[in-house]
């Protein structure tokens, strides 16, 4: 695995997804998986006098590899990525802030999918929707959506109620709704959205996408700290604060993994020190084992 630190060095952003997409492929190897865009009753390494019309080109050429896939019935996927660009992705105690982290993931499951045929969409928002793309798999799409992930974030608070709303309103077919944000914000509206879209039978995927300073408060002096959308300036001493705040936090994470338990949605806590690699290789492990639905 690439580490972030080093991927986030990589300038291009669909340059930094396909780094992330290849070496995942890379290290599959033999690990069998499932999904996609397709059902897949039996995937293995070709054995001698297997159906030639079922070898797997495109993953011949990524793992050096033969092997054979069968199909029970083929679909092609429409996810649609729904992506937090509010100011509070802009923190960052690394060399890169949550805003760099959540594109980077955003662009690698958009760049894996669309690669698989599948259809892609984007809606980012902040305090509104930013932008929107309907899902789709046609030359110069991905392209379209890389440039709109890498608009700078704006806004003063982060809405979860109006992208989950607009995207019900926007795609009446079923498919994959992705939302990766850090989702600091009440989860009230939260809890209300993610239960529309799974009555709509959409599947649902949640990133939750936090800095390991927020997630653990490495802080260790007493100093000013700025909320990054407010601009609201408070005196904080960590020693004081520190404990209080993981409850609080653990209390808030608790929630939203419970939230999306109910409601049968994949979810993962990340923190932006994780590799990429990890991130999409447990979105295909949730979309496998359904059951499995929680990951911290």
């Amino acid at each position: 695995m690439i580490s972030p630190q080093a991927l986030m060095a990589i300038q291009n952003l669909e340059l930094r997804a396909k780094v992330v997409v290849e070496g995942f492929w890379n290290g599959l190897h033999r690990s069998p998986f499932h999904g996609f865009s397709v059902e897949f009753s039996e995937y293995r390494q070709y054995s001698p006098g297997d159906d030639l019309r079922y070898l797997d080109w495109k993953l011949f050429a990524r793992t050096d590899r033969h092997y054979i896939k069968k199909f029970e019935d083929e679909t092609n996927l429409r996810c649609h990525l729904l992506v937090d660009q509010s100011r509070s992705m802009e923190f960052g105690s690394l060399d890169y802030n949550k805003f760099t982290y959540t594109n980077t993931l955003a662009a690698t499951l958009g760049y894996f999918l669309y690669q698989q045929g599948d259809a892609v969409g984007l809606l980012s928002f902040s305090d509104g929707i930013n932008d929107f793309l309907p899902a789709r798999n046609r030359s110069g799409h991905l392209r379209r959506l890389m440039l709109s992930l890498e608009k700078p974030p704006t806004g003063q608070s982060t809405d979860l109620e109006t992208p989950l709303q607009r995207i019900l309103d926007l795609v009446r077919k079923r498919g994959l709704v992705i939302l990766i944000s850090d989702l600091m914000a009440p989860i009230d509206t939260l809890e209300q959205g993610l239960t529309a879209i799974r009555a709509c039978g959409h599947e649902a995927q949640v990133f939750q996408v936090l800095d390991p300073a927020e997630r653990h408060f490495t802080f260790d002096q007493a100093n000013l700290f700025e909320d990054v959308e407010t601009g609201q300036e408070i005196y904080i001493d960590p020693q004081q604060a520190r404990a209080g705040y993981l409850e609080r936090l653990e209390s808030h994470l608790n929630r939203v993994e419970s939230i999306c338990r109910q409601n049968g949605i994949g979810y993962r806590l990340v923190t932006t020190n994780e590799p990429l690699e990890r991130q999409l290789f447990d979105f295909l492990q949730t979309r496998v084992q359904p059951q499995s639905t929680a990951s911290r």
